[in-house]
């Protein structure tokens, strides 16, 4: 298992997710499934939804490993 630092972005945002400090919580899959997928490879789809909503998503993340920041400093 990789166990790094993943980032995954598209033309707004990049997310990066940090598997180590990962819970295993599931509230990312369980509550934004068209984003954060189960068995799929790359398994952030930041195609799947409305920028604001991956952002609402990643703050409900209890354990930070899912974290954001803008690609574009005028994006905020």
């Amino acid at each position: 298992m990789n166990t790094s630092t993943n980032a995954f972005s598209n033309e707004k945002i990049t997310v990066t997710y940090s598997p180590r400090c990962c819970t295993n919580a599931g509230l990312c899959a369980r509550q934004l499934s068209n984003v954060f997928r189960h068995s799929v490879i790359p398994w952030i789809d930041l195609n799947g939804e409305k920028t604001e909503k991956i952002i609402e998503q990643i703050k409900k993340c209890p354990s930070g490993a899912l974290n954001y920041y803008f690609n574009h400093k005028d994006s905020a």
